[in-house]
């Protein structure tokens, strides 16, 4: 688990560059300057925008609370 950590510390949104947040409670990484989550699947994280669930600020502030 560690190993997986450490490479998702490294992950990056692809629309802005910015720092992405890791919600194990949803499967997803939050981009949250893009307003994005990213599904993770069979534990790769699928970083590609057109794969990537658009938020509004209600729902990335829930994902987020409860991450």
């Amino acid at each position: 688990m560690s190993d997986k950590k450490s490479v998702y510390a490294h992950l990056v949104c692809p629309e802005t560059g910015g720092e992405l947040v890791h919600c194990p409670t949803h499967n997803v990484f939050v981009s949250p300057s893009a307003k994005l989550a990213y599904p993770i699947k069979n534990n790769i994280p699928i970083m590609l925008p057109q794969e990537a669930k658009p938020l509004s600020d209600e729902d990335m502030e829930k994902i987020l609370k409860n991450k």
